[in-house]
């Protein structure tokens, strides 16, 4: 099938010539992979209108020679779910590389940036489309080495951030790999469309939680997600917006939606954990948000903090909250990845990452502005864009849920409290965000910036009307046409239409400057502004900062953030002082002293005799 062919072995091919390329002619390496990236995109929207059904990839047959190996291994499910996932990963693959030309072409920190952005490309589609997991294991291990390359350790920091981004996201493939082989017991086979295991007994539960921590990890949902703002602060803004923003996103909860819908049969106990994973993943990520001067790294915390929205759906097990975390994925890796894109547009023109350095930059970058404040109120689920669409769909879904027996939908108004509550602190942060970056004066340290090149702020605009356009057009054509085929059909709670939403709004701001126009024909006195009685001058300045820092001095949130500044939430760093203290104490029995050596190789075969005896 040639589709298949050219969106996953076209990237990984060209990405492995690449390598040969020198690092001197990095324009042209950019220009092929925007190139490489296009035909990838027009072959994945060739793929998304194929019939579903269970393929083999032609080129390895030929290799082969084997069919029943290539009919047990190497075969691909093209379904609704895999093949949209392909396509979305297809074109965040075109608008990154469209925006690397420029971004990365003069970056001397990431070496081999291009070769390994094309073979993310073919190994992120090669995964959603796996039907083997012995298949899906190894694109989905070759991701993670990949994540590991494209932030590149430049100094301590980002050495580290890298470090650990490799080895979280390697332990929980180690974990999922357990899993399968625990799949591999109880069913006798490894294709992905024929596994279907109850999570009444202890191995289903077990082999249910290695892959869901696997999922998670790979989404950064709490509490395996500390590698997500580390990783977002430290890579180039366009690694931040094509792995942890987009990819990583759509790829976890492909997968969570895999061993969800398709693979487990989760009993009702299993729903409630994932709606208390979920709840906490808002949450404490977007309290984390709140106090972050880096730019980058309250993007970071934010893209943690929506994966909690799509678990949640999960969770919920309903056509309605499936829907609703299918529609949040494809929404969130949009608006994330353009508001990486933007971060990334302003460090360039200015050099600075911190809030209290940057400022005033609307008027300079009014592109790279309007972009941000779209993809900003899109995340933060202000109608009529596409993240209110979603969210309203989860919300609607929890309603829903409520009406169910069960242990955690007795308590549906709890997570329908905490998913609005979360929402409204999102738009808290982002007005931060927006208000620190683009309004207010703009400094002196950064007043020759000006707006980034059409190479950088075109897939911006792009992403943007892409949050505008589903968002108004949510409940007439993309939920019928593209997410009930994916979830499955369900009625809406209430009335809602995005349409009407949209003339709403649209009306109320013609009102608005009508009423405006009219209060100018009246004569008003005009003075000086003035705050607090003082008159305002020259060198003062709005702090987007200052007024944030209140919400830590709460007891209980200060507690909270005093233990998040130490890392005790952070189960890397947990387990790797855990794991620095055992070595610590077990090097302590090497003294150098002969006799203390074959006291140990003594009382190790002891142990061996014992376990064998056993």
């Amino acid at each position: 099938m040639s589709e298949l062919q050219y969106a996953i072995l076209l990237p990984i091919a060209a990405g492995i010539v690449l390598f040969i390329f020198p690092e001197k002619i990095k324009i042209i390496k950019g220009v092929i992979s925007v190139f490489v990236s296009g035909i990838v995109l027009f072959y994945s929207h060739k793929l998304f209108k194929t019939p579903c059904g269970i393929v083999s990839l032609g080129l390895f047959q030929e290799l082969l020679g084997n069919e029943e190996v290539v009919s047990g291994l190497l075969l691909f499910n093209i379904d609704n779910l895999s093949k949209t996932i392909a396509l979305f990963v297809s074109f965040f693959g075109l608008m990154i590389s469209l925006y690397s030309l420029s971004y990365i072409t003069r970056e001397k920190k990431v070496t081999h940036y291009y070769s390994n952005f094309l073979i993310t490309t073919g190994a992120s589609i090669g995964a959603v489309l796996s039907n083997h997991f012995l298949l899906f294991i190894t694109f989905w291990g070759v991701l993670g080495l990949t994540l590991y390359k494209l932030i590149k350790g430049y100094d301590e920091q980002s050495s580290a951030a890298a470090k650990k981004t490799f080895i979280m996201i390697g332990a929980s493939d180690s974990i999922m790999i357990f899993g399968i082989g625990i799949l591999w017991i109880l069913t006798d086979t490894l294709k992905i469309s024929d596994i279907t295991v109850n999570t009444t007994n202890t191995l289903g539960v077990i082999a249910f939680i290695t892959l869901l921590i696997g999922s998670l990890t790979k989404a950064g949902a709490f509490p395996v997600h500390t590698w997500i703002p580390d990783y977002a602060e430290k890579a180039p803004a366009s690694s931040s917006a094509f792995l942890p923003a987009s990819l990583d996103k759509l790829l976890g909860i492909y997968f969570l939606a895999r061993i969800c819908m398709n693979i487990f049969i989760l009993n009702p106990w299993l729903k409630l954990v994932l709606l208390i994973i979920g709840v906490i993943t808002i949450i404490a990520a977007v309290l984390m948000a709140l106090m972050q001067h880096n730019y980058k790294k309250l993007l970071g915390y934010h893209a943690v903090s929506q994966v909690g929205y799509m678990v949640i759906g999960f969770g919920l097990g309903t056509p309605i909250g499936i829907a609703g975390s299918i529609f949040h994925m494809i929404n969130n890796a949009l608006y994330k990845c353009g508001l990486f894109l933007t971060a990334g547009s302003v460090e360039k023109r200015t050099g600075k990452e911190d809030l209290e350095e940057v400022g005033g930059l609307s008027g300079a970058m009014p592109l790279t502005f309007i972009a941000a404040l779209i993809c900003a109120l899109a995340i933060s689920g202000i109608p009529p864009f596409n993240g209110f669409a979603s969210k309203w769909i989860i919300y609607q879904g929890i309603i829903d849920f409520g009406k169910l027996s069960g242990p955690a939908n007795r308590v549906w108004m709890l997570w329908l409290i905490l998913t609005v509550f979360g929402s409204a602190l999102t738009l808290a942060s982002f007005i931060k965000f927006i208000a620190g970056i683009y309004l207010g004066r703009l400094k002196k340290s950064i007043e020759k910036a000006k707006e980034v090149s059409i190479l950088m702020w075109f897939p911006e605009i792009i992403i943007a009307l892409s949050c505008t356009g589903i968002g108004v057009f949510a409940t007439k054509y993309v939920v019928p046409k593209l997410i009930i085929p994916l979830s499955g059909d369900f009625q809406y709670e209430g009335i809602w239409s995005s349409s009407i939403i949209t003339g709403l709004i649209i009306v109320s701001i013609i009102l608005g400057f009508i009423i405006y126009l009219l209060g100018k024909i009246k004569r008003f006195r005009t003075t000086e502004g003035f705050i607090g009685g003082e008159t305002i001058r020259e060198e003062t300045a709005y702090s987007s900062i200052e007024f944030y820092k209140t919400i830590s001095s709460f007891k209980i949130l200060s507690f909270f953030y005093k233990k998040a500044e130490k890392k005790c939430f952070d189960i890397y760093d947990n387990t790797k002082n855990i794991v620095l203290n055992i070595n610590n104490l077990l090097s302590k029995g090497h003294a150098g002293i002969l006799p203390l050596y074959a006291l140990w190789v003594i009382l190790g075969l002891i142990i061996i005799a014992i376990i064998l005896l056993l």
